[in-house]
């Protein structure tokens, strides 16, 4: 069973994520998502297996995208961070793009 994390982690890691993260949510759905010239990305949601992002396309459309974390299923909140992090760190080396440093 998928876990569901609580209402107050949601917030705050969908606010840090939309707020501090806004190109690292664009790069990690242009990496891991089917949808083609993503131009711009909200992370909408997680879980135990994954965030889910919505995303416009150059052409103005909508679609919400489901990516797994690379670690597997997940139940803590500081595991989210990881995953992310792994999520960012891979979407970087699948685009060519020089990850930055994590503090």
């Amino acid at each position: 069973m998928t876990h569901e994390f609580d209402e107050t982690t949601l917030r705050g890691v969908l606010g840090h994520m939309n707020n501090d993260h806004v190109d690292d949510n664009v790069l990690i759905t242009r990496a891991f998502s089917a949808v083609p010239d993503v131009v711009s990305a909200e992370m909408v949601h997680f879980d135990g297996d994954g965030g889910r992002w919505q995303v416009v396309t150059a052409t103005g459309a909508q679609e919400t995208v489901t990516i797994p974390w690379p670690g597997g299923p997940i139940t803590e909140r500081p595991e989210v961070r990881r995953e992310v992090v792994a999520l960012y760190d891979a979407a970087c080396e699948r685009l060519g793009v020089t990850p930055r440093p994590h503090a």
